[in-house]
C-alpha cells in the first residue's frame, strides 16, 4: 500500500482528494498546517506528498526546501491555485517533482502520481539487473561504467539510460521514452528524445568496439548487444 501525506487547508478539496486516493488503496495522512507537515514528513516515510502552497505556518515552498535539505526522497506534487509559470518554476526549483494548478481533474492527479511512482520503482528495479553486456549501472552511487571505464552522465541522461536498461532488447518509441523520462504530457513534436539519445551514444557507445544503443527505423530505439539497425 502506498503512503501519502496530503497537506491542504481547504477541507473540501482535502476530503475530495483523500476519498479518491483511499478508493485507489492509498493510505492517506492529512494535515492543514505547514509546521505539522514538516513534522510528519520528518518522522514518517511517505511515498508521495501532495502539497498546497498557501498554508498556515510554513508555505509549500519552504516545506519543499526543508524536505530536500533533509535528504527525504518522497515524491512531492504541488497542487495550488497559484498556477502562473513563475510559481511553477519556483516550486520545481524548491524541490517539487511536479506542479498542478487548481482546479484539477482527479484522474490527472492520479495519473501523475502513478507516473512518478513508476519512475521511482524503475530506478529501484535496476538493482535486480544492474549489468548488461559490459555496461554496469549503480543507482545508489550514481556511477556508470562500461568495460570498467567510468562514464559521467547528466541527471537526464542517467534517467534515460535507466529506462533503456530496464527495457533492454525491447523497441521503445519516442513517445514511450518521452512519457517515461520527461513527463506524461510531453509533446511528441519535439526532437529532444533524439538529441538525448545522441548525447548518450557519444558517452556510452562512441569509444567502444560494439554499440549498445540502436535505431530501429520507423519504430524508435533499443538497447541491445545486437540489432537489425537501419
Amino acid at each position: 500500500m502506498m503512503k501519502c501525506l496530503l497537506v491542504e487547508d481547504d477541507d473540501r478539496v482535502a476530503s475530495f482528494i483523500e476519498e479518491g486516493l483511499t478508493d485507489k488503496s492509498f493510505q492517506v495522512d492529512r494535515v492543514a498546517d505547514g509546521f505539522e507537515a514538516v513534522s510528519k514528513i520528518s518522522n514518517n516515510e511517505y511515498d508521495v506528498v501532495i502539497l498546497d502552497i498557501m498554508l498556515p505556518g510554513l508555505d509549500g515552498f519552504e516545506i519543499c526546501k526543508i524536505t530536500r535539505k533533509r535528504n527525504i526522497a518522497s515524491i512531492i506534487i504541488i497542487l495550488s491555485a497559484l498556477g502562473d509559470p513563475e510559481e511553477k518554476v519556483k516550486g520545481l526549483e524548491a524541490g517539487a517533482d511536479d506542479f498542478m494548478s487548481k482546479p484539477f481533474h482527479f484522474k490527472e492527479l492520479l495519473a501523475r502520481i502513478n507516473a512518478h511512482i513508476r519512475r521511482k520503482q524503475l530506478e529501484q528495479g535496476i538493482f535486480e539487473a544492474d549489468k548488461y553486456a559490459d555496461l554496469e549501472v549503480n543507482v545508489e552511487q550514481n556511477v556508470i561504467k562500461r568495460a570498467g571505464k567510468e562514464i559521467t552522465l547528466t541527471p537526464r541522461e542517467f534517467n534515460l539510460l535507466l529506462y533503456l536498461i530496464r527495457n533492454r532488447e525491447k523497441v521503445l518509441s519516442r513517445v514511450e521514452i518521452a512519457q517515461a523520462v520527461w513527463d506524461i504530457h510531453f509533446s511528441s513534436n519535439t526532437n529532444v528524445v533524439d538529441v538525448y539519445i545522441n548525447y548518450l551514444r557519444n558517452k556510452i557507445d562512441k569509444d567502444f568496439s560494439f554499440k549498445l544503443i540502436h535505431t530501429i527505423k520507423g519504430r524508435g530505439y533499443m538497447l541491445a548487444q545486437k540489432s537489425d539497425e537501419s
